[in-house]
């Protein structure tokens, strides 16, 4: 299979570039001690826009901004509002926790080149989430269940540290219980109540059956994973244009501006944050 990811470029409206766009949060929810979700509505009433695995710039005022993956599908059925979840880990994030409904951000974009739905169409898609990877992801599961029949067959494979580090358990629910949709998920800890798969998410590798001739993995999760996942994908046969990374941690403007991200003639901001494991590979930062 040959990668068209990079004859694919987004056309940003000017006036979304540079100016954040007042937007307001409608809903929150407590999902882990460290992630919290907020749903946000633009005050225009205008869409976001988006495609799946694009990102926002969010902005507090007064605190400053950061760029945060968006986690809703464009095919939500309320297409005025968009999802974010995010884990606080510093003071932006630690004061966006804080936030609640009613609470006004600034938002820019969306930004980045998105997951390649183009090429995914007709194919089958193994989705491999680890951590936190499940945010961007979810907007790229949820967007092929909306368009089921758009595509082959769908597995999804999720690895975390613990039972209580699961994000969108509800959306999991239903993922179990689709007949259409194979999903697997290991921890790496149990506790007394988990009756699953504990180890590592390259553990659960075994028993993904593939047609290696119409299938791409996308694989979203902590560097540390990307080397194992890619390894096993390799060995069943995927070629590296047949494999979807996402690099978004690395990015802070979103405009290619501040270099931040760059790596070597790369920007992630602008020409990702989706590549293709041959796109990456010869870049010795990225993996």
């Amino acid at each position: 299979m040959q990668s068209k990811l990079l004859k694919k470029e987004m056309t940003i409206p000017a006036d979304f570039l540079y100016s954040p766009r007042a937007a307001t949060i409608v809903k929150t929810k407590q999902m882990t001690a460290n992630e919290k979700f907020f749903e946000i509505k633009f005050d225009d009433g205008e869409p976001l826009g988006h495609e799946p695995g694009q990102f926002i710039q969010l902005s507090i005022f007064g605190i400053g901004e950061a760029p945060v993956g968006i986690c809703s599908s464009p095919t939500k059925e309320d297409r005025s509002t968009f999802e974010v979840c995010v884990r606080k880990v510093g003071t932006f994030t630690n004061a966006l926790h804080k936030l609640d409904v009613g609470d006004k951000l600034g938002i820019r974009g969306p930004y980045g080149r998105g997951f390649p739905i183009d090429e995914l169409k007709g194919n089958d898609v193994l989705i491999v989430a680890g951590g936190l990877g499940i945010v961007p992801l979810r907007s790229l599961i949820n967007f092929i269940i909306d368009r089921r029949r758009d595509f082959g067959n769908v597995m999804i494979l999720l690895g975390c540290k613990g039972p209580k580090d699961r994000l969108f358990t509800d959306d999991m629910k239903e993922w179990e219980r689709m007949l259409n949709i194979n999903y697997a998920c290991t921890v790496d800890r149990a506790d007394p109540d988990w009756k699953g798969n504990v180890g590592v998410i390259t553990t659960l590798m075994p028993g993904v059956h593939i047609d290696k001739n119409r299938t791409y993995a996308v694989v979203v999760g902590p560097p540390i994973m990307y080397k194992f996942v890619i390894a096993e994908l390799l060995k069943k046969g995927l070629s590296e244009n047949q494999i979807i990374l996402s690099l978004e941690r690395r990015m802070k403007c979103g405009l290619g501006k501040c270099g931040h991200c760059q790596i070597n003639s790369v920007y992630v901001c602008k020409d990702g944050p989706t590549f293709t494991y041959a796109e990456l590979k010869g870049l010795g930062e990225a993996l």
